[in-house]
């Protein structure tokens, strides 16, 4: 019997322990996923419904100046583009930003090698790590600038020669991030831009917004949007990357089921140490119930000692589970790649969820478990 309420034991133990390691593991990731947004996207992006660009008016300044949860705004120009550099080729986006534009996102953080934009000097671009790879370019090529084209509007009949807008600039530095944000754009300055696309001094094609620490960002979008009118078109951070959130969530709500299987198939061992403890003590029941215990009493211990059994179980496996990933967490022994350790966030909600699961299936094991007792079962 030890035996066997020892392996039961380890079930749940080893259960408890893959279920939390498992959530914290994807809380991380999700933290550390989410932290690459922070690049790529503002907190709140406005841009026009109609249309590629449009016109910053006095009234919309005043709109975002009157609105006191936003904390810088700037002003960008985003467009498709061709990109050449030493006879190759890439598809990709020009960003015209400001120079407030590395107090929006976190890009600067983000560069691999070399600066961010250098308002000094001009035609100075900074470029993806997977642009770079493409097309084999690295920072301070003198030697040969990268051409960026953009293909001029109108109808009619354009000749090869005068099919595009192009400007030639130097690369400063290289950003990482997502593999789609760091195949995309090609930041420059927004002058640059504005010149490349022949706009106008307030033309743009969107805002992005950096709101105040503590502000909901769907509370802030909602009123800006009722303040703009539908010729404005008002994004979150969510908004934006809304396929991006769903597969990340619903990655972790699936691994929580799959683990949450393994977890009931480990309680089955409960179950069978369970009966196999009714079995071995059923004189000892028929003295309980001549002394007066009806069936529904005993039924009640048995409960209470599976119960008890998970719970003890649970709380080794949560310990163990927790020394290890404060462990990974401080000293990152589990590792992705040389020098990036796997992800881990201790968070109380994966706690709870675990403490929830394991308790509750450990008390349904419990009283199935305890439906073997009944009067036939003890007068025999």
């Amino acid at each position: 019997m030890n035996i066997i309420t020892i392996i039961a034991s380890f079930g749940v133990i080893v259960g408890s322990l893959a279920l939390f390691i498992i959530l914290s593991g994807f809380s991380g990731l999700r933290t550390f996923s989410y932290s690459l947004l922070d690049v790529s996207d503002p907190d709140i992006k406005i841009s026009t419904v109609k249309g590629k660009s449009f016109f910053v008016t006095d009234s919309l300044i005043k709109v975002l100046e009157n609105e006191k949860a936003i904390k810088v705004s700037s002003k960008i120009i985003e467009e498709r583009v061709f990109l050449e550099y030493n006879n190759k080729s890439e598809i990709a986006y020009v960003k015209g930003v400001e120079d407030n534009y590395k107090a929006i996102s976190n890009i600067e953080e983000s560069l691999y090698i070399g600066n961010w934009l250098d308002t000094v000097f001009t035609n100075t671009a900074v470029i993806g790590r997977g642009i770079s790879n493409k097309l084999s370019l690295g920072i301070l090529n003198f030697g040969e600038p990268l051409s960026i084209m953009v293909p001029k509007p109108g109808t009619g009949f354009i000749s090869s020669k005068n099919a595009f807008f192009t400007t030639n600039v130097q690369v400063v530095g290289i950003y990482s991030g997502t593999e789609e944000f760091e195949g995309k754009f090609v930041f420059v300055p927004i002058n640059e831009a504005r010149k490349l696309l022949d706009y106008k001094e307030n033309q743009v094609t969107g805002i992005a917004l950096k709101l105040a620490e503590n502000m909901d960002a769907d509370t802030v979008s909602e009123q800006l949007q009722n303040q703009l009118g539908n010729s404005y078109k008002v994004q979150t951070k969510e908004q934006l990357n809304e396929v991006f959130y769903k597969v990340i969530n619903t990655e972790n709500f699936v691994s929580y089921l799959i683990f949450t299987l393994i977890v009931i198939i480990a309680l089955f061992n409960v179950i069978g140490a369970i009966i196999m403890m009714i079995i071995d003590k059923k004189h000892n029941l028929k003295t309980l119930f001549s002394l007066g215990a009806t069936v529904k009493d005993i039924k009640k211990v048995f409960v209470l000692q599976g119960f008890l059994l998970t719970f003890f179980g649970m709380l080794i496996g949560l310990t163990i589970g927790i020394i290890i990933v404060l462990l990974q967490k401080q000293f990152g022994i589990f590792k992705i790649t040389q020098n990036l350790a796997y992800p881990v966030e201790f968070r109380f909600s994966n706690l709870f969820i675990v403490i929830a699961t394991i308790t509750i299936l450990g008390f349904i094991a419990s009283k199935i478990a305890s439906s073997r007792i009944s009067m036939e079962f003890i007068e025999k």
